[in-house]
């Protein structure tokens, strides 16, 4: 392919869709994740409609499941497996609950997709681009990992942890020319925070008040220039 190839995971909202939309209007060929079906449908649509000249991929799986995003990545015509960026985006955030009175399934949720669904992209991906001699991977963290906040302890400790992984990444492929990133938003108006608040989107909106939050689209400014 003549353009790059970015991988964008979690790329039909908030964060992710924003990647997805401003490396499209860069020019890059797009590799876009997500769990539903009709929603990547509609946002491929959306950017072909657009960007005419735009090659896009589609790569339906849920990052929770390695089994998923192994037969996802063998799935991927020839042209599309030289991945030169990968976003790892997918994440999630459920409730406000104090650590002793949380859902363990909803931290499992979180776990599963913030730490082991980035760390199973991570090892799945970045071994091709060792071998090419190129590539970037950038992870999308939080401030959240520098300092927990009530009622955030385990989410906290989920972007702590790709904070850990970006550096140890980074060490581990110090003999190579590849680049790690560890983006670390502050507080996003996306619909992250309507999920952490189980659908009350009035309860999101009230968090807001009185301040203005960064967009996904700053994040993705932030992304795009790093890349």
């Amino acid at each position: 392919m003549d353009n790059k190839v970015v991988l964008i995971t979690g790329a039909t909202s908030g964060i992710g869709e924003a990647c997805a939309r401003k490396f499209a209007k860069e020019g890059w060929n797009l590799i876009l994740n997500a769990r539903n079906a009709s929603k990547l449908e509609k946002l491929i649509e959306e950017l072909e409609m657009e960007y005419p000249t735009l090659k896009i991929c589609p790569f339906l799986c849920d990052v929770r499941n390695r089994e998923q995003i192994k037969a996802a990545l063998e799935g991927l015509p020839s042209e599309w497996t030289e991945i030169d960026l990968l976003i790892n985006n997918a994440g999630l955030v459920i409730g406000v609950d104090k650590e002793f009175e949380g859902s363990l399934d909803e931290w499992d949720i979180m776990i599963d997709t913030n730490i082991k669904g980035l760390l199973a992209m991570t090892r799945l991906v970045v071994p091709g681009m060792i071998e090419r001699g190129r590539g970037h991977i950038v992870n999308i963290g939080s401030i959240a990992g520098d300092a927990a906040y009530p009622g955030g302890s385990v989410y906290c400790a989920t972007k702590a942890a790709v904070k850990a992984l970006s550096d140890g990444l980074r060490i581990d492929l110090v003999d190579t020319p590849l680049r790690v990133t560890n983006i670390k938003p502050g507080m996003v108006e996306t619909n992250f925070l309507v999920v952490r608040y189980r659908g009350d989107k009035e309860a999101a909106d009230n968090f807001y008040k009185g301040i203005r939050p960064l967009t996904g689209e700053d994040v993705a400014e932030t992304v795009y220039f790093a890349a």
